[in-house]
């Protein structure tokens, strides 16, 4: 059976739909992956612990965001300090 112009679009346009979503999927998992890595490192080095969360308090505005960080941000300054000389 031919194929109308339209099927044709309509199959077009539902591919574009799931390379999208494959794509998105794909960045997602690099920003997991990335942000275990940062973080698991930030956790073992003071000077990396106040880094982040220096950069964290100054790019996450959101209340929301903020509370779920409430805890990563005490353990990263908890590290920070470690790295201070009296």
């Amino acid at each position: 059976m031919t194929r109308t112009i339209e099927q044709q679009i309509a199959e077009a346009q539902a591919k574009v739909a799931r390379l999208k979503q494959k794509a998105k999927a794909s960045e997602t998992r690099r920003k997991i992956i990335v942000g275990s890595v940062v973080i698991s490192n930030a956790l073992q080095d003071a000077d990396t612990a106040r880094r982040l969360a220096a950069l964290l308090r100054r790019n996450v505005t959101r209340d929301v965001d903020k509370k779920e960080l409430t805890d990563l941000l005490a353990n990263l300054d908890s590290k920070a300090g470690e790295g201070q000389t009296s």
